[in-house]
């Protein structure tokens, strides 16, 4: 599972990994926030939304993108909180929490830390064999989390390499 938290619209994907490493596409969705009453009420949605995801797809693992320094301090702060709830509902369920760094993100897929979200789209429908359907950006952007997680994991069974020294190494 892969979570790209947002205030506004969190995206959430689901892949399945082969003992091989082939990783197929099993769901995405895109949580949206807007319509609660205001900025506690969405971060409710966010946790009720992401336990009802869960409930139904059951992953094993879940890989978050962490927070990226934006121009606005107020942007940023409100990307933190939804950033923490997502992660609070996460660990309650007993999952264990695997944070990536944007560029490192961008990086494994495109090869490139500063790839744009059109980049990343596209790397992620053909890693994932999806038809070219308008992909929702920040379903696309969980996709993305979960698919560097699930090459990051490969690359450290490979090599023997700690996933926390990789993720270091990446950012």
């Amino acid at each position: 599972m892969g979570i790209d938290p947002g205030s506004q619209r969190t995206g959430v994907g689901f892949i399945d990994v082969a003992p091989g490493g082939k990783c197929t596409y099993v769901a995405a969705h895109t949580l949206k926030l807007l319509d609660a009453e205001d900025f506690p009420a969405r971060l409710g949605l966010l946790c009720v939304g992401l336990d009802a995801l869960i409930d139904e797809w059951n992953p094993g693992q879940v890989a978050i993108e962490t927070v990226f320094m934006d121009k606005s301090a107020t942007s940023a702060l409100k990307l933190g909180h939804a950033r923490g709830a997502a992660i609070a509902t996460v660990v309650r369920r007993h999952l264990k929490v695997h944070e990536y760094a944007p560029r490192l993100i961008k990086q494994s897929l495109v090869g490139k830390g500063a790839a744009d979200k059109q980049q990343v789209q596209h790397m992620v429908r053909l890693l994932l064999n999806l038809p070219e359907q308008k992909l929702q950006a920040d379903a696309a952007d969980a996709l993305a989390v979960a698919l560097t997680h699930a090459h990051m994991s490969a690359t450290a069974g490979r090599t023997g390499i700690a996933l926390a020294q990789l993720r270091r190494r990446g950012s």
